[in-house]
């Protein structure tokens, strides 16, 4: 595979309306890349596109090196910003991860050794393996947060996209997700992640995209990540960079 994702042109949007224009991006295997904008600057948008719940107004869009009408998107993965799963329902940890196996056991069969395999083998990615019998309700926010990731990566996805993931995580939280995509990079995968946390991407991503209403800039991190950029792309707020941290509003997501 020479691409995970190709989009040329792109522009994605509801009904008519674009929200999104001008997205010139190709993402590697092995390779993760940052979404950063304010709030409504298009980063969730661009992630349900490539899902296909967002349609593609103009352009072109190579998923998986397929163009989007073929492509497979059993191999993509998802972790979206807010989940609609009960914290109250009596379910386990390991049965919230193997959810994400459904697609390829379907609904009439119960999981075999490969499904209880890959259950297994995410769990332990996401440093949750002594937590799997658990009721997930009892596990805190952010161990239900990376439970939620091991069910995205249950599948094995190629392309991992991430809406937000870091939000509310405490530092050890924190910690443990970004080993995590760590190691889901070395394994091959692709990661698109939305997040505010300049840090974050500075620790994970390989490659930023600037995003405010369209492309504000598209390259390797620490070429993007400049102050000239960071102020173009939040054009109405006020930015301050150091190594570290930039300081934006409070983020909603769209």
């Amino acid at each position: 595979m020479s691409s995970a994702l190709r989009i040329s042109g792109g522009a994605f949007g509801y009904g008519h309306a674009p929200a999104l224009v001008g997205v010139d991006i190709d993402v590697e295997p092995g390779q993760a890349v940052a979404l950063i904008g304010p709030n409504g600057a298009g980063k969730s948008t661009l992630l349900k596109g490539v899902l296909g719940l967002v349609p593609l107004l103009a352009g072109t869009m190579d998923i998986l090196d397929r163009p989007r009408a073929q492509a497979d998107r059993s191999s993509l993965g998802y972790l979206p910003q807010a989940d609609d799963l009960d914290p109250e329902f009596p379910v386990s940890l390991e049965q919230v991860v193997l959810m994400g196996r459904y697609r390829s056991m379907g609904w009439l069969r119960g999981p075999r050794r490969a499904d209880r395999a890959a259950v297994a083998t995410a769990l332990e990615t996401v440093g949750l393996a002594s937590r799997a019998r658990a009721r997930f309700g009892t596990l805190s926010g952010g161990q239900q947060q990376r439970g939620l990731l091991a069910r995205a990566i249950a599948a094995n996805p190629r392309l991992l996209l991430l809406d937000e993931p870091f939000n509310g995580l405490d530092q050890t939280n924190r910690d443990a997700l970004i080993e995590t995509l760590q190691a889901l990079k070395e394994r091959g995968v692709a990661i698109l992640v939305s997040t505010h946390d300049l840090e974050l991407a500075r620790l994970v991503c390989d490659r930023v995209l600037l995003l405010n209403g369209s492309q504000v800039a598209f390259g390797d991190r620490d070429a993007v990540l400049t102050l000239e950029n960071v102020q173009r792309t939040f054009r109405e707020v006020q930015v301050e960079l150091d190594q570290h941290t930039f300081v934006t509003p409070g983020h909603d997501g769209h």
